[in-house]
């Protein structure tokens, strides 16, 4: 994806964007010769200390040959999403797209053993069900366990994260208050939509407050500035948005 100067975030932001729980994003793997990538909606568990991603599938799931044959994946988060017609945003009047999106670009290591397997396992069902401590997969014992041969596990291993927050936020203070009136304006009111448009407002206000809290947050970062660091293992390289996106 394209990110633009004003619209890039940082890891803080973006850390504590998932943290609110967003845990479920969509995988891509690359197919095979004249095929598009495999896509797959799922659950996973961010371990951002240890730079590593966790989740697992179905044994005949087709992501899985895709990443026996190529390990490179990438997994997108995306939420806060609005549509702003083009009278919202002043001269000339284009419209765009509101939305956060973190990518993490990863290399996948498909986990076969039925120890690796309840390791995840049990890590996301910590996460995802903290209530039931006593329900825990423990190989060749109880119902769980009789269910592993039908799965696979995923460790994804973070390369570098990228971030985007696109909501206006190089225009001045006035025009983004009048759009975030818009906004909600929509979450209020009928039709479809609406928890979107008043999450996008949500993370405009938030945006714009972080960028003219102070000299850190005010600065606009040069197209050069370097990605999220993911942490002390996975370094990612300096971002240099594309020209496509």
């Amino acid at each position: 994806m394209l990110i633009r100067s004003w619209d890039r975030g940082d890891e803080a932001e973006w850390r504590a964007w998932l943290a609110e729980g967003r845990d479920f994003g969509l995988l891509a793997a690359n197919g095979g010769p004249g095929e598009g990538p495999v896509l797959v909606p799922t659950h996973f568990l961010l371990d951002a200390e240890r730079g590593e991603i966790l989740l697992h599938l179905a044994a005949p799931n087709p992501l899985l040959a895709a990443v026996r044959a190529d390990p490179e994946v990438t997994l997108a988060v995306t939420d806060g999403y609005a549509f702003a017609p083009g009278h919202w945003r002043g001269a000339p009047g284009t419209p765009t797209s509101y939305y956060a999106s973190v990518h993490f670009h990863c290399t996948a290591e498909v986990v076969e053993s039925a120890t690796g397997k309840a390791e995840i396992l049990n890590r996301q069902l910590a996460h995802f069900q903290p209530e039931t401590p006593e329900v825990r997969v423990v190989p060749g014992e109880g119902e769980l366990a009789r269910q592993l041969p039908g799965l696979r596990g995923l460790r994804l291993t973070v390369k570098e994260v990228r971030a985007k927050f696109k909501y206006d936020d190089k225009k001045p203070a006035e025009s983004q208050y009048a759009i975030a009136d818009r906004l909600a304006e929509r979450a209020d009111g009928p039709g479809r939509g609406r928890d979107q448009y008043g999450a996008a407002r949500a993370q405009l206000l938030r945006r714009h407050q972080r960028r003219t809290a102070g000299p850190r947050t005010a600065a606009v970062l040069p197209d050069d500035s370097p990605r999220s660091d993911l942490s002390r293992s996975a370094r990612p390289r300096a971002d240099r948005p594309s020209a496509t996106g």
